[in-house]
């Protein structure tokens, strides 16, 4: 096709509305603004949490993984695996990523944190190496 041909065609671009106008000093309004919003937050909240270490509240959750956490976990960690990612544990012949992943998981080497919902919207974080793996599972994968 001749660059002609392309002229012919209406593509709707001509006939697009022209931006509207910003008005002096309106930009600088919102600048303004913004500074003002951002000043509101500064020495409040920030400048307290600065010095303190996070507390640790009470935890109102179970300290005993589920079995679909647990089944979350190790199906991640072994997709990972499966992908290349580095190995937390010695191997002694093992090449299942699954089976790597039961061995991280029983010496309690799997870096993740388990976020766990409450009802009020807030949740609780948990590190795998906090929590408790039943024995009835353990003896499954045979563990200790």
């Amino acid at each position: 096709m001749a660059d002609d041909d392309y002229n012919e065609i209406d593509m709707g671009y001509e006939d697009e509305p022209p931006e509207p106008e910003i008005e002096e000093g309106a930009e600088e309004d919102v600048e303004n603004n913004n500074e003002e919003i951002a000043d509101a937050f500064v020495g409040t909240e920030a400048e307290e949490q600065e010095g303190k270490q996070p507390e640790e509240k009470p935890r109102k959750t179970s300290k005993y993984m589920t079995k679909y956490e647990r089944a979350r976990i190790l199906g991640t960690r072994a997709l990972q695996i499966s992908m290349n990612a580095p190995v937390m544990v010695e191997l002694e012949g093992e090449t299942d990523p699954l089976e790597i992943a039961m061995k991280e998981l029983r010496e309690r080497k799997i870096p993740f944190t388990i976020r766990r919902f409450l009802p009020d919207k807030s949740w609780e974080d948990w590190g795998v190496d906090e929590l408790i793996v039943e024995d009835s599972w353990k003896r499954q994968v045979g563990g200790d």
